[in-house]
């Protein structure tokens, strides 16, 4: 799809609840390790990046990762895998950004804010969340 057809907009993910001193880092292309940061006591995680909206819609960016025909998503690396190689984890963070509701793209587009998804970072058993993780929340922040 020619760029011409496509919309730049800010997405930003926030990991609620991270486990404390284990790196979290946004994947980049297929294996780069971007902005690494770590949280010392389980304040959120922040993490923004561009994303290339067109119509459909459709997702497109070096964050932005695809499988199948829809599905289109976000890794946060984690641990070992976020440049950490002391941590005990070497993980992934799944986060879907093809479900993103058309009113909250509508309203990034015309620069309103970015998307902000909100997830969980630690998992049920008290490590770090990975795999596919639920939004909790999507919202415009501003």
């Amino acid at each position: 799809m020619p760029r011409a057809d496509q919309t730049e907009i800010r997405f930003r993910i926030v990991i609620e609840q991270p486990v404390p001193g284990v790196r979290h880092s946004l994947q980049t292309g297929d294996t780069g390790v971007l902005d690494p940061k770590e949280s010392k006591a389980g304040e959120p995680l922040t993490f923004d990046f561009p994303v290339r909206v067109a119509p459909g819609p459709k997702f497109f960016g070096d964050q932005v990762r695809r499988e199948g025909p829809v599905r289109r998503f976000v890794y946060i690396r984690i641990g070992q895998s976020a440049g950490d190689h002391g941590s005990e984890w070497t993980r992934r963070m799944k986060i879907d950004v093809q479900d993103t509701p058309q009113e909250l793209l509508d309203r990034a587009m015309a620069g309103e804010g970015a998307v902000e998804l909100t997830v969980g970072g630690t998992g049920k058993d008290g490590t770090p969340a990975c795999a596919t993780v639920k939004v909790r929340q999507r919202r415009i922040a501003r």
